[in-house]
């Protein structure tokens, strides 16, 4: 007799039962389920990685929340904000001589009586947000997924409501807003106490598009719980695809209750983020996100020398339109851009090249900041900008903070994820006074270009926490607050057309991505070289340090880099010189 097949991507809650039962039937000890699999994540990852179904599983944003059914298969793309630390939950538990589980799961299925023979288990809860300054081209179109969600809604909506167990002891209240399912009176109290199975969503009934939760529509936070994963494998503001089962209960109200298993609910995470206002995800499998995975159709092109050289081509072509014609600010500018922390040595963060784009006046700012601004969004799939004023210094939050009294990371400014883009706009600071505030965000600031750190503020301590950040300043005179690695005077000589077809941008932020992650080496032979026009330099001028050596270093890989060359040659490293050349006799 073949077994009903499992629904993964409509109904994964009933595909978590079956194979949950089948373990138990199979002679496995329920207790031995603390912490593993018992085949039910295997599924999922066949389904989802095997049989190409992750393609089919909507994303969850503040655009598709609106018609994503409740208890389906969702993905969350986001950053780790916050840790919020342990739950413990009824996992599994004994209805009459059946064993159930409440894995992946808010809430019970069935009531547990006081007396029932129950497994306590463990999951971590991440507070996750939309990567910061993440642009609007980085998202796949939300009508696709809806179609396939709907069809597969219709498909096996009544094949769902058969099978779910659950609703043989629901009736319903039909309202103009869609079906909710209503407990009978015999469920709602069990030891005097609500049932938790009135906190339930019949399963292919009830639509999130009838009682959307009350979200921020511009950046949707999603409480993600975690199971059977090594903590170390999560960190504070990396970026993550979650695949899980997704919940929420707008109507949710936190009682009082001596029983803290009841819910598997921590009582402090529902007051600081009632599920009305931050939507769960119950994470089946995961993968750590990179900057080219935000590419929304990414060409299958190999990193040949000479497509490579092209490409790059064109888009010095179009960053030199953007700045004016300043074909050396473009150089410059191409080179930042491709620039990623790919080593610490002490604290210094090697790889690093920020820039400095100073000598913008009133006229200039109005014209090229915006055009440089919309270039550089286009590009880059996490972009921000903050315009720098006294005002802003002092009253501004940059550094995360910890708040004992929620028990909350409260987010700044500076918290980013792994590649993102900073530009300060100093044109607008003026002369003023620099209350405490001020003067404590001018040195993080500080610490943020010099060491690619943001120092997070735990109250009782402070915690240096690595950073990847490309930070670009534009500026009238050299900026003392953000000392750059590069400072080059802009000159632009006129205002073009910057337009870029659809095809050149998915091109260039390609390259962009895929380039920066480049192996790279420098040959023994050409070591001496660069050694010997070292020495010449600072035999010509004495005020060349380490920093510029380290500084040319960089230029040399990431102008190698960016003709496609995994090693760097003579012709490059002649080719850094005269930049570098071009920049010093414009800072004279």
């Amino acid at each position: 007799m073949v077994g009903v097949a499992y629904d993964c991507l409509a109904n994964p809650l009933g595909a978590v039962r079956s194979t949950f039962e089948k373990a138990v039937a199979s002679g496995s000890d329920p207790a031995s389920f603390a912490g593993r699999d018992w085949g039910a994540v295997d599924l999922f990852r066949r389904f989802l990685f095997d049989d190409g179904g992750l393609s089919q599983v909507p994303i969850l944003n503040s655009s598709t929340i609106r018609w994503i059914q409740p208890n389906t298969l969702v993905r969350f793309r986001g950053m780790v904000q916050d840790m919020l630390g342990n739950e413990l939950y009824v996992g599994a538990y004994k209805d009459g001589s059946v064993w159930r589980t409440n894995k992946f799961v808010d809430v019970a299925q069935y009531p547990i009586d006081s007396c029932s023979e129950t497994r306590i288990w463990e999951r971590r809860m991440l507070y996750c947000v939309p990567v910061p300054g993440l642009n609007s081209w980085t998202e796949p179109p939300a009508v696709v997924y809806r179609n396939r969600s709907m069809d597969s809604t219709t498909q096996h909506g009544e094949k769902r409501q058969r099978l779910d167990e659950s609703t043989d002891n629901m009736d319903f209240d039909v309202s103009d807003e869609g079906f909710q399912g209503s407990p009978s009176p015999k469920k709602l109290k069990e030891d005097g106490h609500p049932s938790q199975s009135q906190e339930l969503n019949v399963e292919g009934t009830s639509s999130s598009m009838s009682m959307l939760p009350d979200v921020n529509r511009d950046s949707l936070p999603c409480l993600v719980k975690i199971y059977d994963c090594p903590e170390s494998d999560m960190k504070l503001n990396e970026v993550f695809e979650f695949v899980g089962v997704f919940t929420f209960d707008p109507e949710f109200k936190v009682e009082n209750d001596d029983d803290e298993f009841a819910n598997g609910f921590s009582e402090d995470v529902l007051v600081q983020l009632p599920p009305n206002k931050v939507p769960r995800l119950h994470c089946l499998t995961h993968r750590k996100l990179a900057v080219h995975d935000f590419l929304p159709s990414s060409p299958t092109m190999e990193v040949k020398p000479n497509l490579v050289k092209e490409i790059r081509n064109a888009l010095l072509r179009h960053l030199t339109a953007v700045l004016g014609n300043d074909g050396v600010a473009a150089d410059f500018l191409l080179l930042h851009l491709l620039s990623t922390v790919y080593s610490r040595v002490g604290t210094v963060a090697v790889g690093k090249l920020s820039l400095n784009l100073n000598c913008f006046n009133k006229e200039s700012v109005p014209v090229f900041g915006p055009r440089l601004l919309l270039a550089i969004k286009n590009l880059l799939p996490f972009t921000h900008c903050i315009s720098l004023t006294v005002d802003y210094l002092n009253t501004a939050s940059l550094a995360p903070k910890k708040d004992y009294e929620t028990n909350r990371l409260i987010t700044g400014a500076l918290q980013l994820a792994e590649g993102s883009h900073l530009i300060f706009d100093e044109t607008q600071l003026e002369a003023g006074t620099l209350n405490s505030v001020g003067v404590e965000n001018a040195r993080l600031l500080k610490t943020l270009m010099e060491m690619q750190k943001v120092e997070y503020d735990f109250q009782y301590y402070k915690l240096d926490m690595d950073a990847d950040v490309q930070l670009l300043v534009l500026s009238e005179g050299k900026s003392n607050i953000l000392p750059a690695d590069i400072v080059l005077p802009f000159q632009p000589s006129s205002v073009d057309s910057f337009e870029a077809t659809a095809e050149a941008l998915e091109a260039w932020r390609w390259y962009l991505a895929t380039i920066r992650s480049l192996p790279h080496s420098i040959e023994p032979e050409l070591q001496k070289v660069i050694e010997n026009d070292l020495v010449e330099a600072k035999q010509a001028d004495r005020s060349i340090g380490t920093q510029d050596f380290s500084r040319l270093l960089t230029m040399g890989r990431l102008l190698s880099m960016s003709f496609g060359e995994t090693s760097l040659s003579l012709e490059h490293w002649q080719m850094v010189k005269e930049l570098e050349r071009l920049r010093r006799e414009r800072i004279k």
